[in-house]
Formats: structure tokens, C-alpha cells, sequence
């Protein structure tokens, strides 16, 4: 059967003696002599299943199982244990370890319980289209999850809707904030009215408050006509400002008021007008620095701070990938019209081993890609980019620093690319990034760019 197990023991008749038995089983076979190889080989190669000593020297069977699950979390993990060690068994179980058995091992128990946990597997795998049609609390305004941090999250999100209360959505670029404010939205009694979003970091400086609060006619050169802001755009429903992080300093007094009085005034007059509109905001900007350095106001920080909802990365929920990408799959198979519906088990490996800096946003653009490549109705690993297939993404080389320091190092490269390719024009550079020119300028500061 096509199905690999890696057997880790540091005493190499225990290791033979498992290795040799499970061959004959039918089963795919690797091993390892310490934690460290293990782990070199659950990051290389496609594992299904970890059988693996509790008591080895330098990294143990606990140190691995941890590693195991945070790299991909779909490998089952079996721990031996000495009779006497039930505890640290019991713990590993907590600790995600599919099931264990204790030493002496009995080979055919062993079996036994290797047949139970491909089952299982089998189980799941079959059902899982089914649990997303019936697991309806698993999805709150269409997002996909069923990680605890997501959960949370949502549940969150869902108490808030009722409410007026302004809602803080805080975190990285891609994990899908603006899904989130919709949900809201449309789990609210403002449901039927307007969902108005507006990000601030692709509006110019001259152009933030006009966007916000409209304008009257002759107010400025080129203002031929009346317009009426997102504000007044949004009457009833929701505006949803995202990247408020961006939002300059002159206009942030001018929000503040928004959120204390509820009127705004359109540039080019001097009379009120009530909005009732319900505010949503998103950032991935630290906002607490940005208060402590002066570049975001305080007393407008806590004014939106009224419920804050953090979004998890994708790398910390990668539970979540598999019925991502199944129903990503799905979207743009029919969007490009080809018969895929499934994705093999070495490419989902692949995946599932993967950082993702650019988060859900990241995964979803990896997947069309895969969909209209592929060859057939499965994608394969030669269909995933190629940095996948090679395993060669410095993102997902956990000896090349903290992750912050990866992505910030990744970001760097974008925005060096960015300025050549438009040959050092920072507001075309800005725009290629989907972000705004002052937010390009923090970010060459900050990484010490010249451009």
C-alpha cells in the first residue's frame, strides 16, 4: 500500500526488527537513528505516519512529535513507551500523538493499531466535503476553518455583529480581515444596507479625505460636481477602513469626530451632516507603537479599539489548509473550466510544509496557479510553483532565522523590485505594491532603502 512510515529509535535492533515487520506488511518503510534525521526526512520527503521512542538522546520523542505536528499537522503520530512510562504517553496523546504502544512492542498490535489509524485517515478523508457541508459552525460569513485560533476569532466576530460597537480587526496582510468585516456586516441588523470598504493606503495624501467625506462643487481644482464620500456612501450600513494604520494625522482628527459626534462635513463646506454608519476597521500595522512614536493618534486608537479581533496566520493554523485548498480547488476549476477536484497526497505534503507569508491570499493564488496548470483532474507536485516543488522557498528553511525576520526580508525584496521595475517612480512603485506613497516611504525608512 502506498502509505510511508517513518520508524525513529535510537537502538538499531528495535529499529530493524520495527522496519523489517512493517515491510512485509505491505507498508512503505524509512527510518531514522535520532530526532534531528527524523525531522530531515518529515521535511524532504511525503510522511503519513511517525512511529516513534519516547527516550532517545538530544531531541525525544515529545521534542519530535511537536516539531512533526507544527510542520504539517495531517502526520499521524504513534509513540513507544516503556510500560512504566504511561504518563508521558497520556501527555503525548494531549499533545496531539494519534494513539501509542508500549514496549515490548507487540508486532501484531502494532499492526493492528497502524490499520486503525490508516482507517481513520481514510475516514476522515472521504467525509471531508461531507463535514464541510454540515459543520455549519465552522464557518461564519463563508471563512473556512476549523482551527481553535479561527474559532475564536469568528466567535468573536459573530457576538459583535449585533451590536454597534466599532470593531478592530488587526492582523497580517492576507489572512482575510476584510472576510471578516463583511461577515459582520452581514450577520448585523445593517445587513440589507451598504457595505462600503475604503483602504487607505492605496489613496493619496490629497486624496484620503475627499474618498472619506466628499466634496462640494468648485471645492478644489478639478472638483466639478458634488460627490459624496464613502461616509455618506455607507448611510445605514457599514464603511470598513481598512489599513487605518495609513490614515494620515490631519485626517485622523477628522475620523475622531466622525466616531465621538457622528457628522462629517464634505471639503468645500462648512455644514454638518449625521451619518449613522457603523465603523469597522483593519490594520496590519502595530498600532500601540505607532500611538507610543506619535504617528497615530491615541484617543482615535481606543475609539476604534472597542472590540479588537486578531487573525491568525496561516502558518499557525495550518489545520485549515486542506479544506482551504479543497475549496479553492473547487473555485477556480469551475472559473477555468477544467476537471480538477483533488489534490495528491505529496503535493498536499508540500503544502502543507509551507510558511506562507502572503497567508490565505498566498495559498489561494498558489492553487489557481496549480488548477490551471495541472494535467489532469489531480494536482500534482510538478504543478505546484516551482520553489515548492524544490522545497528550495527560503521562507520555509526554519535554520535561516525567525519568521518575522524571513518575512520582513521578503517584503524588502518586493519593494526592491517594485522601484526597479518602475525605474525608481516611488508612486508607481506604490501602486504596483497596492500600497500608498507614504506607506512606501515608512517602509524604505524603515528597512534603510534608498531608492
Amino acid at each position: 500500500m502506498d502509505y510511508t512510515i517513518l520508524v525513529v529509535d535510537d537502538e538499531i535492533s528495535q529499529r530493524e526488527t520495527l522496519t523489517g515487520f512493517l515491510k512485509k506488511k505491505g507498508y512503505v518503510v524509512k527510518s531514522a537513528e535520532s530526532g534531528q534525521y527524523a525531522l530531515t526526512i518529515i521535511k524532504n520527503e511525503t510522511i503519513d505516519l511517525v512511529l516513534t521512542d519516547m527516550r532517545m538522546p538530544v531531541m525525544d520523542g515529545a521534542e519530535l512529535l511537536r516539531a512533526t505536528k507544527a510542520l504539517n499537522p495531517d502526520i499521524d503520530v504513534i509513540v513507544m513507551t516503556a510500560f512504566g512510562s504511561i504518563e508521558a504517553a497520556t501527555a503525548a496523546m494531549k499533545n496531539g500523538a494519534t494513539d501509542f504502544i508500549t514496549k515490548p512492542i507487540d508486532l501484531e498490535q502494532l499492526d493492528l493499531t497502524i490499520q486503525k489509524t490508516l482507517q481513520k485517515k481514510q475516514l476522515v478523508s472521504e467525509n471531508k466535503r461531507l463535514r464541510e457541508l454540515l459543520n455549519e459552525r465552522h464557518r461564519f460569513g463563508g471563512i473556512i476553518s476549523t482551527s481553535s485560533a479561527m474559532e475564536h476569532a469568528m466567535s468573536i466576530a459573530a457576538r459583535v455583529a449585533s451590536s454597534t460597537a466599532t470593531a478592530l480587526i488587526l492582523g497580517e496582510s492576507g489572512t482575510g480581515k476584510e472576510l471578516i468585516a463583511k461577515a459582520i456586516h452581514f450577520a448585523s441588523p445593517r445587513s440589507d444596507k451598504p457595505f462600503v470598504p475604503v483602504n487607505m493606503a492605496a489613496l493619496s495624501d490629497n486624496l484620503v479625505e475627499s474618498e472619506l467625506f466628499g466634496h462640494e462643487k468648485g471645492a478644489f481644482t478639478g472638483a466639478q460636481q458634488r460627490r459624496l464620500g464613502r461616509f455618506e456612501q455607507a448611510s445605514s450600513g457599514t464603511i470598513f477602513i481598512d489599513e487605518v494604520g495609513d490614515t494620515p494625522l490631519s485626517t485622523q482628527v477628522k475620523l475622531l469626530r466622525v466616531l465621538q459626534e457622528h457628522q462629517i462635513e464634505r471639503i468645500g463646506s462648512s455644514t454638518p451632516i449625521k451619518v449613522d454608519v457603523r465603523i469597522i476597521a483593519a490594520t496590519n500595522r502595530p498600532l500601540e507603537e505607532m500611538v507610543e512614536n506619535g504617528e497615530f493618534r491615541e484617543d482615535l486608537y481606543y475609539r476604534l479599539n472597542v472590540v479588537k479581533i486578531s487573525i491568525p496566520p496561516l502558518r499557525e493554523r495550518k489545520i485549515d489548509i486542506p479544506l482551504l485548498a479543497d475549496s479553492f480547488i473547487r473555485k477556480y476549476a469551475d472559473m477555468h473550466q477544467k476537471a480538477v477536484s483533488a489534490i495528491s497526497r505529496e503535493a498536499m505534503d508540500k503544502l502543507m510544509k509551507y510558511d506562507y507569508p502572503g497567508n490565505v491570499r498566498e495559498l489561494e493564488n498558489i492553487i489557481e496557479q496549480s488548477v490551471v496548470l495541472s494535467r489532469d483532474e489531480m494536482i500534482h507536485i510538478i504543478d505546484l510553483p516551482i520553489t515548492l516543488q524544490n522545497g528550495t522557498e527560503q521562507h520555509n528553511d526554519t535554520s535561516s532565522g525567525s519568521f518575522q525576520a524571513r518575512v520582513e526580508a521578503f517584503e524588502k525584496q518586493l519593494i526592491k523590485d517594485a522601484l526597479q521595475q518602475s525605474n525608481g517612480v516611488q508612486t508607481k512603485a506604490a501602486k504596483q505594491l497596492g500600497m500608498s506613497e507614504r506607506h512606501l516611504r515608512y517602509k524604505l525608512q524603515k528597512y534603510n532603502l534608498k531608492n
